[in-house]
């Protein structure tokens, strides 16, 4: 599994490659060898001082959640297993740094990659299917067996691959809140006071039969007035 994202990020010396989370180290060990040198973001302070213990670590001791990644170079690449009760929050964080990054590659819960990669009309659409595809071309990669770990999880895994659009989006997060807030309802009762047919948008479509493109449209419309 481990040779698996190794294999998908393949990492070459002089990049910056960015760990989020490496914990006891089992991912930080192969991409170290391939990369050279690496960037680690650890939170924990018993984790983070035995990082500093090995040659080729840079390890910030700090929360990925509340961390300023401008501080990396354009191009950086970052890498990571995160943390499945702060997986959304935490990429919706990494999304604000698109312009700067070159890729992501993340290790997730199984359903919320499915959600990331999912496509419009579909069950596991919205929010964060939206925000994200607006800034990058995602990839669900592979799935990662239970077995892979000890002791196994009680959800099956995913490997995604994010890379920044050349031409993002420009979609509102506010917007999205209020339309996937009610994704049951007709657009023109989820988004009252919004001129949908002006933005070339059917409003007794539900907010999950929307595309990216669709919500760009709808947020520069409101952004105009």
């Amino acid at each position: 599994m481990l040779a698996s994202i190794i294999d998908a990020v393949a990492p070459r010396e002089g990049e910056c490659v960015v760990e989020i989370g490496p914990g006891e180290g089992a991912l930080t060990t192969p991409l170290l060898e391939r990369a050279g040198a690496l960037h680690v973001i650890e939170v924990d302070r018993d984790l983070a001082a035995r990082l500093r213990a090995r040659p080729g670590l840079t390890v910030y001791e700090a929360d990925a959640l509340e961390f300023d990644f401008a501080d990396f170079p354009a191009g950086m690449r970052l890498v990571g297993n995160l943390p499945y009760n702060i997986s959304t929050p935490l990429l919706f964080h990494f999304a604000h740094y698109a312009e700067r990054v070159r890729d992501m590659h993340f290790m997730l819960q199984l359903e919320v990659v499915e959600r990331m990669v999912a496509a419009p009309s579909t069950a596991a659409y919205g929010r964060l299917s939206v925000a994200l595809q607006a800034r990058f071309a995602m990839e669900k990669l592979f799935t990662v067996a239970r077995g892979a770990f000890r002791p196994p999880p009680k959800v099956e895994s995913a490997v995604v691959r994010m890379v920044p659009l050349t031409h993002a989006l420009a979609v509102d997060e506010a917007l999205l809140r209020r339309a996937f807030s009610a994704r049951r309802k007709q657009l023109r009762n989820a988004l009252p006071g919004v001129d949908l047919e002006r933005a070339g948008v059917d409003p007794t479509l539900r907010p999950e039969n929307l595309s990216p493109a669709d919500y760009a449209r709808i947020s520069a419309l409101i952004a105009s007035r």
